[in-house]
């Protein structure tokens, strides 16, 4: 649509002519080409607070104290001040607008955690339509908890657990869901996950996915458990039948002495934690074995196929547990399933070594409608086709339906592919791929300087994805996709970055703005010591 780079002409072809149907969005975005962060502020007098992200709708920023006990929320604010010169871009800001509070008014401070309990600083959901935060706090985990109660072996447990509905505009705390003697992996929201008003939290330790609708009153209501039940009254049916194996024949029960009767029930009431698998594993055994039954139409060959794929590999099913969920919409969840040596290894390097599944199950019929291999090809097709399917975002979601992928950038498709064509093994770069699958929740920036479409940049050093990484002491370059493929801004960490001590180890962290020309950068030492804070800006 533009033909020129300079803004005002923009802006004048902008009221002349109409973009095409559909890319009113997309045209409107490329004035990021002009408005970009092309100032830094170093070493911001800034609070010690654990900085945590921008909320989608760029009203918030989240924030934590260093002790982790309170959440304090800011509200973005634009510099302004006065210049006396003629030629203000040409002086040096005045010392009050290099501090923090030049940028971002502070709104409220609320404790959530308790005195045993801390925030977990890299847990937070947005739900922009309330816009209600949802927060967590935890105890200490213990690593040599026993398995009890049905647990799975190996995994910590944690005392208490609590989820905060928290409502961004006041700060008053709406609701809470607690678990007790439970585990779920709440670092980058990895073990919850929200999709609407749902949200679906996955307890590892018990196997289970425990799905809550938030209200518009601002309630937690538990939906549906998925694990060892999955219709509502599962549990009430087996215990039913329990009691009938239990109590054969209920005429001769007069027959027998008291004492008999008591010790006859104590030994022949069946345990059916022992005697049945769970619900989610039956309904996936289940598939399988359809699945294979109906490969083949010969008896013969079918029942050499049900040895050879199913049953040769029955206990290897049994033992898999559930790693991760996502929803896909609102009926359907895709489910990770590995090993449970494969979970506990699942946040390293070589986590894409693992043998791992993934299932499509339907909520409302309780069926699995899909199951593949970590290294299954017609997957990959479809993640590398219908990428943006997996980020399943909110309806209310603005921002967030503009994030790049391999499936709506060709930029970011040419990407991937040089990296197919670079690798030693399809299977290994098919595993490699579809281990990002689930996503986590909300763990991208809509930022428009992280669309591909407009800007180039090192993806080794900074990204959408909202993860710590190793300090570099150059700067990171913003280059234009378009003609003349400019130099548009740098992001530097600091004016020195890196010169007083070259073998101490940093790392570096960034928040975008969801739409302003905004950014934070931090860097690290130490995680436990204070961060240099870095604001970049556009003068």
């Amino acid at each position: 649509m533009f033909r020129s780079n300079n803004i005002v002409a923009r802006i004048f072809q902008r009221q002349i002519c109409t973009p095409a149907p559909g890319t009113s969005v997309h045209c409107a975005r490329r004035f990021y080409e002009n408005l970009v962060p092309s100032f830094t502020i170093y070493d911001v007098e800034c609070p010690d607070h654990s900085f945590r992200k921008f909320t989608d709708d760029g009203q918030y920023l989240i924030s934590f104290s260093r002790n982790n006990q309170d959440l304090i929320v800011y509200r973005p604010t634009w510099l302004s001040f006065s210049c006396k010169e003629e030629d203000c871009d040409a002086h040096d800001l005045p010392s009050k607008a290099r501090r923090f509070e030049s940028f971002f008014t502070q709104l409220y401070s609320v404790s959530l955690a308790s005195c045993n309990e801390l925030i977990c600083k890299d847990f937070f959901l947005y739900m922009d339509s309330n816009q209600y935060g949802i927060f967590a706090t935890s105890t200490i985990p213990s690593q040599d908890a026993p398995a009890t109660g049905g647990a799975i072996p190996g995994f910590p447990s944690i005392e208490k657990m609590t989820f905060h509905l928290l409502r961004l505009e006041d700060g008053v705390i709406l609701d809470e869901k607690v678990f007790h003697n439970d585990f779920v992996n709440l670092p980058h929201n990895m073990g919850v996950f929200l999709y609407d008003d749902l949200l679906a939290i996955v307890s590892l330790r018990y196997q289970t996915v425990h799905i809550l609708q938030i209200r518009d009153s601002g309630n937690l209501v538990d939906v549906r458990a998925i694990g060892a039940y999955c219709h509502e009254d599962d549990e009430l049916f087996l215990n039913s039948n329990a009691q009938c194996m239990a109590f054969p024949d209920k005429s001769k029960l007069h027959q027998l002495p008291q004492n008999h009767v008591q010790n006859g029930l104590h030994h022949s009431q069946p345990n059916l934690e022992e005697s049945f698998l769970s619900g989610i594993k039956q309904r996936l055994l289940s598939f399988i074995f359809r699945r294979i039954w109906n490969e083949e139409k010969d008896r013969t060959l079918r029942v050499q196929c049900l040895k050879k794929k199913f049953y040769f590999h029955f206990q290897d099913y049994v033992d898999l547990i559930i790693w991760k969920v996502q929803f896909l919409d609102r009926h359907h969840l895709l489910i990770k399933f590995g090993s449970v040596e494969g979970v506990l290894l699942h946040v390293s390097r070589n986590a894409d070594q693992h043998p791992a599944f993934f299932a499509v199950y339907n909520m409302e019929t309780t069926e699995i409608v899909a199951f593949y291999q970590n290294s299954a090809e017609d997957l990959y097709h479809l993640f590398e086709q219908y990428c943006d399917h997996f980020h399943s975002t909110s309806r209310n979601s603005l921002y967030m339906n503009f994030i790049s992928s391999h499936s709506n950038n060709i930029h970011a498709l040419e990407q991937l592919r040089s990296i197919k064509n670079k690798a030693t093994s399809s299977s290994q770069f098919v595993k490699k791929m579809l281990g990002s699958l689930p996503f986590n929740c909300q763990s991208q920036s809509p930022s428009p300087y992280f669309d591909q479409s407009l800007f180039r940049f090192d993806e080794k050093l900074i990204s959408a994805t909202d993860r710590h990484r190793p300090s570099t002491d150059h700067p990171i370059k913003f280059i234009l996709r378009r003609p003349p493929c400019s130099l548009k801004f740098k992001i530097k960490l600091g004016p020195e970055a890196g010169s007083v001590d070259g073998r101490t180890r940093k790392f570096s962290s960034f928040l975008f703005h969801p739409f302003l020309p905004l950014a934070l950068s931090f860097q690290y030492t130490s995680f436990s010591q204070p961060s240099v804070v870095n604001i970049h800006f556009r003068r």
